[in-house]
């Protein structure tokens, strides 16, 4: 088993049996967008409890199967299970904070949105977005950005498919750790 059959194995596991299962056989067949919809309505159905952690990793893969705007309000509207975590979801679907100004070459002409913050530093994963000419930030974005808890400083550009890869830095680069 590689590591993404793991993580969502391990997710798929939150939920209790049979709804467990359908979440893992959408990963056979290949339909995650499915399975992530079924695993945050199932989380939801059951009242199954879930650790910040668990529900950062939750919108890291929804945002890789492009299912992180359609799933973010069940996502946030999962009970929490009470205990403290390394990590926070700060994207709760409500108003978004934009960041912009940002010196890097290629950030320059993106908004910046805050999405997972780390309690123990402060330090933010965010999602930097073209602005599209309708007024709103482009569906999918160009770049993760983890920065300091200010804002004004980059300390490491991600390209547009490593939203994991990012997350994975985010905990493990934390000075607090």
């Amino acid at each position: 088993m590689d590591d993404n059959t793991a993580r969502w194995y391990r997710i798929a596991d939150l939920l209790p049996e049979p709804a467990s299962k359908d979440v893992k056989d959408c990963w056979e067949i290949g339909e995650q967008e499915c399975g992530l919809g079924l695993l945050v309505e199932g989380l939801l159905a059951y009242q199954v409890p879930i650790g910040g952690a668990d529900r950062a990793q939750i919108s890291v893969l929804a945002e890789e199967w492009g299912e992180r705007e359609q799933l973010t309000p069940g996502i946030v509207r999962c009970l929490g299970d009470g205990t403290p975590s390394a990590v926070r979801l700060l994207d709760d679907g409500d108003e978004v904070e934009v960041v912009t100004g940002w010196s890097e070459p290629e950030l320059a002409d993106l908004v910046l949105v805050p999405w997972i913050g780390c309690t123990r530093c402060g330090r933010v994963l965010l999602r930097a977005h073209a602005w599209e000419p309708w007024d709103d930030f482009s569906y999918l974005a160009e770049h993760y950005v983890i920065s300091t808890s200010d804002y004004d400083t980059a300390l490491r550009i991600f390209p547009s498919d490593s939203a994991d890869q990012a997350f994975t830095e985010l905990l493990q680069s934390c000075p607090e750790a």
